[in-house]
């Protein structure tokens, strides 16, 4: 009895030095220092986090109605502006803007006949966003100011997830993901011009900061199409990483960073050669050991820094964003968040 007694008492010890371990590995800890504000989505704790890059401390949690998934700066007038997806019992139908000095929801504007909305941009220097939806196959755009929707133009292909807008031209391009397309829509014709077929589950899309090429993710068929916005024609075909969701080119267009989901991983190619460069593993896959230490990694949402030294990682398993050098394509911090953390949108600090 005593035996068994002592046994017990040392494996609760042993039991309780692990979860002490693990509750140390797995803190977030941010030790870079940058400029301006993080704005975190979190989907499970219906909130967007505000994070200070600079301080290294978060400054708000601003609690939202219904679940949110992306959001965008209007950084001209200061706002922020995210969809309101929802949950299957409760889908959303509109988005909501944030004050982003006074880090408070200042309005939600309803869209008509627009059920769970999902990808969201912001116009350059205006008051407006374009948004689609995985259910109503229409790009929607509306004005922040009025709460107006100012145009509705069918993407003509079924669950429009997310989109990109051209830099030199009045052109957006939307992912499809039951489609397995991207829609390029003229803005001034305010109708679709091409169809391009990609893959399965065409789903995270950028556009080169030249505006040469369009890069997407067909999560089903673990590949990249890369697309020549000259022709729409598809001239490459990259193998991705498992289940591969979110896509971001580097500020000067060298790098295009992949979150693979599936393999816990970030892909990141070179651009000009189309190779992959590096592999990016997040912990918790890796060894046995950081399978207990760690939770399953599972990176989703993708921003890149303005100033181009950083990537920030939503890894929603883990309930923190991963930070990316991206002069060494390095894990360099970590910063907690609330449940299923996801979208990331960024604006400068003011002064």
């Amino acid at each position: 009895m005593k035996k068994i007694k002592l046994a017990l008492l040392f494996g609760l010890v042993c039991f309780s030095a692990l979860q002490i371990v693990i509750y140390v590995v797995r803190k977030p800890s941010y030790t870079i220092k940058t400029n301006g504000k993080l704005y975190i989505v979190n989907k499970s704790s219906n909130s967007i986090m505000v994070f200070d890059l600079y301080e290294g401390r978060m400054l708000a949690e601003i609690p939202i109605a219904l679940e949110p998934h992306e959001p965008t700066a209007l950084a001209s007038i200061n706002k922020l502006v995210l969809t309101n997806y929802g949950t299957p019992s409760v889908l959303g139908k509109s988005i909501t803007v944030i004050n982003a000095k006074t880090n408070k929801v200042e309005k939600t504007i309803p869209l008509a006949g627009c059920i769970a909305p999902h990808g969201i941009v912001a116009f350059p220097y205006s008051n407006k966003v374009g948004v689609v939806s995985d259910s109503a196959p229409n790009l929607l755009v509306v004005n922040v100011a009025t709460g107006i929707i100012e145009k509705s133009i069918p993407t003509q292909q079924m669950v429009s997830h997310l989109l990109v807008l051209d830099p030199k031209k009045p052109l957006a391009y939307v992912t499809n993901i039951n489609s397995g397309s991207v829609s390029v829509i003229d803005l001034e014709l305010n109708r679709v011009i091409k169809i391009i077929p990609c893959g399965l589950k065409t789903e995270g899309i950028d556009i080169t900061p030249d505006g040469s090429e369009i890069w997407v993710t067909n999560s089903k068929d673990n590949t990249i199409s890369v697309i020549s916005t000259a022709s729409y024609r598809i001239t490459n075909t990259l193998p991705a990483g498992k289940e591969s969701l979110r896509l971001k080119f580097s500020i000067d267009g060298k790098y295009c960073l992949v979150t693979n989901s599936g393999d816990g991983t970030i892909s990141v190619y070179d651009q000009h050669s189309k190779k992959q460069i590096k592999t990016i593993l997040l912990p918790g896959k890796n060894t046995l050991v950081e399978k207990i230490l760690y939770h399953t990694p599972r990176p989703v949402g993708i921003l890149i820094h303005p100033n181009g030294l950083y990537a920030f990682i939503a890894n929603s398993n883990a309930n923190k964003i991963e930070v990316i050098d991206l002069r060494s394509f390095s894990l360099v911090s970590t910063i907690g968040t609330g449940k299923i953390p996801d979208g990331l949108t960024f604006m400068a600090s003011r002064m």
